[in-house]
């Protein structure tokens, strides 16, 4: 079985005048980085930057890209990504991985795995504990959808078993193995503490310790002494928790970090003006972001209200003024290249006023008041204010909530979120897309409690569907969902350009995010 494939080409960006960021500076302070001082990696330390700091350290309680940086340096899986310009996988725990049908995957452990603590090598059992805990309602396990169809994993030796799905699963090879419902924790060691973790692992296995956490500061990794995979380049990893871009970029010129995502109107600027010794690339981005209404708010029960506020959002202006035009309007939340991606959204990319103002007359609604809460980044906030002034323009006052990572992560599960701008990582397959936003993740990862019976069942179905072509009608469908329910307004899939010192060799996925592990040294 080969993992999937989607080439990417490098993306070209237009040239915009570079903003720096009024805050940068006390981001700066506040993640613990000093300036200026030089440092560069040279086999002893990489520093990397993140843009939200942990969730957890528990694969079933991760919060997506963020967490899973960290658990893929201490923890394996049966496969992991292939670094490079395409989507594919290599074995990682897996001495050897095959599809025998539809429904039955063989594997066998390589033997060379054990966990630190002195919990013992890695065995089938820890592979079956570690998926199968993910799909038990009791755990209530955020990642559940990534399991999918998963029925149990049969051992059927002290390192080979077999893991046993309800049905076809189309993702199983892109997101379910590679990605964080795919680490390997101790059945023991998980059993030793009552079942679950947080913040702190009690027993890891990948090439790599986690050293210490400083909330909102930084992630410390130390090369494990005891791992004998292939050998990492780097003593030691520093992961600083940046939410802005502006003050990562600034951290990254004074020598503070090694690599980093950089804002996309500061592209032009790099390009231009290169940093010595420097490299900057430029990936697609699966990323995807957009403007959330919550159905159960009693403010936001009207259909014909919601309809007006898609319609008012004027997306080109967000691209000009928050993304500089280094970004392309979004048809849902599906990228270009995955099957499902759309042509054009139902309530089109540009603003109808008039459509907006007659749609609200119908609603009956009159001195309307809302509230849009925002991660507090420039290009968010920017884009608050656009929508701000959109909504401004049929009558609409909306006041804009700023919020730190660590409680705008927590706004899924507040009941009276009222508006939402959002934005969610994503892998390449559309079953990620779709899988958040089922009746079962109302208040969890659905923001917007969307319910929809058809969905959820376009949703189950899809994931099995071998033709592409009919895979691809399904997944175009549920998106006009959810936009029919007037919850969502699509905005972009962002783009991502990174930058790295030419001391380091950076091992990326073909959407630009890290893969830690494979980092080297030039």
């Amino acid at each position: 079985m080969n993992g999937q494939n989607i080439a990417w080409s490098r993306v070209g960006l237009p040239r915009r005048a570079f903003l720096k960021g009024a805050t940068a500076l006390g981001v700066l302070s506040a993640a613990g980085l000093s300036m200026p001082r030089a440092a560069y990696a040279a086999g002893g330390t990489l520093r990397t930057r993140t843009y939200a700091d942990i969730r957890s350290m528990d694969p079933a309680f991760s919060q997506g890209v963020v967490d899973e940086e960290i658990q893929a340096l201490i923890y394996n899986k049966l496969i992991q990504y292939k670094p490079g310009r395409e989507w594919g996988w290599q074995l990682d725990a897996a001495a050897m991985i095959e599809q025998a049908d539809d429904t039955h995957i063989n594997f066998a452990l390589k033997d060379n795995v054990g966990f630190t603590n002195g919990f013992g090598a890695m065995t089938a059992e820890d592979v079956k504990f570690s998926f199968e805990r993910i799909i038990d309602d009791a755990l209530e396990s955020t990642n559940k959808p990534d399991w999918g169809p998963l029925d149990h994993v049969e051992v059927t030796g002290e390192r080979t078993g077999t893991i046993v799905l309800k049905n076809a699963f189309q993702p199983l090879w892109s997101i379910t193995l590679p990605y964080i419902a795919g680490n390997i924790v101790s059945k023991k060691a998980f059993e030793s503490v009552g079942g679950k973790i947080d913040t702190q692992p009690v027993a890891t296995s990948g090439p790599y310790l986690h050293s210490s956490w400083e909330p909102k500061q930084k992630t410390t990794l130390t090369r494990n002494p005891d791992w004998k995979g292939d050998p990492v380049a780097f003593d030691e990893i520093q992961i600083f928790h940046i939410d802005d871009e502006k003050a990562a970029e600034i951290a990254f010129e004074a020598g503070e970090i090694d690599f980093t995502r950089v804002s996309l109107d500061s592209v032009e600027r790099l390009k231009s003006n290169p940093i010595k010794g420097a490299t900057l690339e430029e990936y697609p981005s699966l990323y995807y972001v957009w403007v959330g209404m919550n159905l159960d708010n009693p403010k936001l029960q009207n259909p014909k209200l919601r309809q007006a506020i898609q319609y008012a959002i004027d997306v080109p202006s967000i691209m000009a003024g928050a993304y500089f035009d280094a970004a392309q309007p979004s048809t849902g939340i599906i990228a270009p290249g995955l099957p499902g991606h759309r042509e054009a959204p139902l309530t089109g990319i540009a603003a109808d006023v008039e459509r907006a103002q007659a749609l609200l007359a119908e609603s009956g609604e009159t001195n309307v008041s809302l509230a849009i809460d925002v991660l507090n980044k420039s290009a968010n906030v920017t884009a608050a204010q656009i929508i701000q002034a959109n909504l401004a323009a049929i009558g609409i006052t909306l006041e804009i909530r700023l919020h730190e990572g660590a409680t705008f992560w927590e706004l899924g599960s507040n009941e009276d979120l009222e508006l939402v701008l959002n934005r969610f990582s994503m892998t390449p397959d559309p079953y990620y897309a779709t899988a958040w936003f089922i009746k079962e993740q109302a208040g969890v990862w659905n923001w917007e409690r969307f319910r929809s019976d058809e969905f959820d069942a376009i949703h189950l179905a899809a994931q099995s569907e071998s033709d592409q072509a009919k895979r691809a009608e399904m997944y175009a469908r549920a998106q006009d969902l959810m936009e029919e329910s007037g919850a969502y307004k699509f905005i972009t899939h962002e783009a991502t350009p990174v930058i790295y010192r030419n001391t380091i060799k950076p091992a990326l996925r073909p959407d630009g995010l890290p893969l830690y592990r494979y980092f080297g040294v030039a």
